[in-house]
């Protein structure tokens, strides 16, 4: 089982080497989709047909099968045609799985010849490697691995895009802004374009334009919002999921950040029932010191029932979104997500 990096999938593509099958997997889903798009831009450089050439399937919709067969059929006047498979799932339970075990005979037939004239892309949302289904894809495919960015990769690639943009900026701007951005290369590009824009004419973005522009979505996803929803403010509660949203926050992260916070004021309220100290709890959670007395005062006053009941609708809303429950892809999870914070301010 090889998997490549994206160095090494970047090398190839450099080298116009293609493979007939890809499997693009990993927590950092901005560059793994660029990763996608640009096998497809390079592979269908020659076409002119290109929207005839390429087909994208998602398996939230459409079966394994309705993909491969697409991927059978000849191009029309190209050498090649792309085929898109989008949010594969197998997951380690197996109960969001939309890749299956009934699929494996179609899947196994179709990887061991592959057709000479597609190049087809399984782009993976979760992928547990134990399963064998995940094993059989990690074997068959030319598998790339797109792990999170460490802070020093996230810089170079702000760098590169402030350079692609004719801006610049000093480093502390440039660290303060990977600070608030954490390893999110999705919102960090937006975050620059936007920096670039309100940086001209002299297109220098400073520390102070930083501070004034770009909020910590961490902070805010963690605390403010949790706020909102514990005093039953919809209104407030929905316009700092718009900016997290529009900030380039995926919904599942959202919905992990919300689902983290009422965890802590349920291992709150249990630690200072148990005769544990404010400080010793704050340390233990990790709680902000601005935070602190209001998030422990929350934490006492709210009811454990309630707390418990919060908790159900959140998973709820996890499968819901895994599993495309009222639609697929980023409008189905979006609309998951801003039902699920209108409920829980109703609580």
């Amino acid at each position: 089982m090889n998997i490549l990096s994206r160095e090494d999938l970047r090398n190839q593509l450099k080298r116009r080497e293609f493979a007939l099958v890809y499997l693009l997997f990993g927590a950092e889903t901005y560059l793994r989709d660029l990763a996608a798009k640009a096998i497809a831009d390079l592979v269908l450089a020659d076409s002119s047909l290109r929207e005839f050439n390429e087909t994208e399937f998602s398996l939230s919709v459409s079966p394994v099968q309705h993909a491969l067969g697409s991927a059978e059929q000849m191009p029309m006047v190209s050498a090649r045609r792309v085929v898109k498979i989008t949010d594969v799932i197998v997951s380690a339970s197996g109960t969001k799985d939309n890749l299956k075990e009934e699929d494996e005979a179609a899947l196994s037939a179709y990887l061991n010849r592959p057709a000479e004239t597609s190049v087809v892309i399984f782009i993976a949302n979760e992928l547990d490697k134990r399963r064998k289904i995940s094993k059989l894809l990690l074997e068959k495919c030319t598998a790339v691995e797109f792990k999170e960015l460490e802070d020093v990769e996230m810089i170079t690639w702000a760098k590169n895009k402030l350079k692609e943009m004719s801006a610049e900026a000093d480093d502390r701007a440039l660290r303060h802004l990977i600070g608030l951005v954490g390893n999110n290369v999705r919102r960090l590009t937006n975050e620059i374009e936007k920096l670039a824009v309100a940086a001209l004419p002299d297109s220098l973005i400073t520390l102070e334009l930083v501070e004034s522009l770009v909020p910590n979505s961490r902070e805010i996803s963690n605390f403010d919002l949790t706020d909102s929803l514990l005093a039953k403010n919809k209104t407030r509660s929905l316009q700092i999921l718009k900016k997290i949203l529009d900030d380039g926050a995926e919904p599942l992260m959202i919905l992990g950040l919300i689902a983290s916070n009422f965890r802590r004021l349920f291992m709150s309220k249990e630690l200072m029932r148990q005769g544990v100290e404010r400080k010793e709890v704050a340390r233990i959670l990790k709680l902000p010191y601005g935070k602190q007395e209001d998030f422990l005062a929350t934490a006492r006053r709210i009811e454990t029932e309630k707390l418990t009941e919060i908790m159900r609708r959140i998973a709820k809303a996890d499968v819901a979104i895994k599993t495309s429950i009222g639609g697929g892809g980023t409008v189905g999870s979006r609309l998951q997500i801003e039902m699920l914070v209108c409920e829980l301010a109703n609580f």
